[in-house]
């Protein structure tokens, strides 16, 4: 299984690209702080993260630097070349769910996450009266 849950801090406003068909996808980095100190002061982990399409567009839109939000996604290393020929890998997370950690900003929902209640109605019997033709 390959989850991966945080909560932090954008250390840089959300960068959006397409692909070369189009594809929208957002990158930036989280700081999560660590549960201990070093030497007293509090440290962080600077956690690469991508998201794609519709979540890439609502990133780019809403979120700016030093923001709290949570990402749920998985954990990819991807292997590449540099420029000199060099080996190298890249570990990051690609998101699939990501929303504010302080709740709403400014009359905008958490549009990357899904709320039970949005599916409340979802079982609930619907009679031919209620259909419109």
């Amino acid at each position: 299984m390959n989850n991966v849950c945080l909560v932090g801090r954008l250390t840089r406003d959300p960068e959006l690209r397409h692909t070369g068909n189009g594809t929208p996808v957002c990158n930036y980095t989280l700081a999560v702080d660590r549960q201990f100190k070093s030497e007293g002061q509090p440290t962080a982990d600077f956690i690469p993260v991508q998201v794609w399409r519709q979540t890439a567009e609502f990133v780019a839109n809403y979120f700016t630097k030093g923001m709290r939000v949570f990402v749920v996604g998985r954990l990819q290393v991807r292997m590449y070349e540099d420029g000199e020929g060099n080996k190298r890998h890249a570990t990051e997370v690609v998101a699939n769910q990501v929303g504010f950690a302080d709740g709403k900003k400014d009359g905008i929902s958490n549009r990357g996450t899904a709320n039970p209640d949005d599916f409340a109605d979802e079982n609930k019997e619907i009679l031919d009266s209620d259909v419109p033709f």
